[in-house]
């Protein structure tokens, strides 16, 4: 079982940043696929970006160009580095961890973006 925390969502204006974080109890973090998801309010929860263990990356359309995410294998965390932000960004933005066809989530963290 991996408990995954996630940190760091909030409230920001249009424009601004926010980093959120994912921390994962694993001691072998580095195996694992990682993802940020979310879920705005009567929407469907949709993929925002994914990093496998060799650190490739995927991102939605939606955020190209805006959002990073990114892993520290030491540290058992992954970030999502969420630059340029929309009022269309509002979500609950959740984690996820992957390996051998078993998925794990966090609880999952509010950003709300709004001026």
């Amino acid at each position: 079982q991996v408990q995954l925390v996630e940190s760091g969502g909030g409230l920001v204006q249009p424009g601004g940043s926010l980093r959120l974080s994912c921390a994962a109890s694993t001691n072998i973090f580095s195996y694992y696929y990682m993802a940020w998801h979310r879920q705005a309010p009567g929407k469907q929860r949709e993929l925002v970006a994914n990093i496998v263990s060799s650190g490739f990356t995927n991102y939605a359309d939606s955020v190209k160009g805006r959002f990073t995410i990114s892993r520290d294998n030491a540290k058992n965390t992954v970030y999502l580095q969420m630059n340029s932000l929309k009022p269309e960004d509002t979500a609950v933005y959740y984690c996820e961890a992957g390996r051998n066809g078993v998925y794990y989530w966090g609880q999952g963290t509010q950003v709300t973006v709004s001026s």
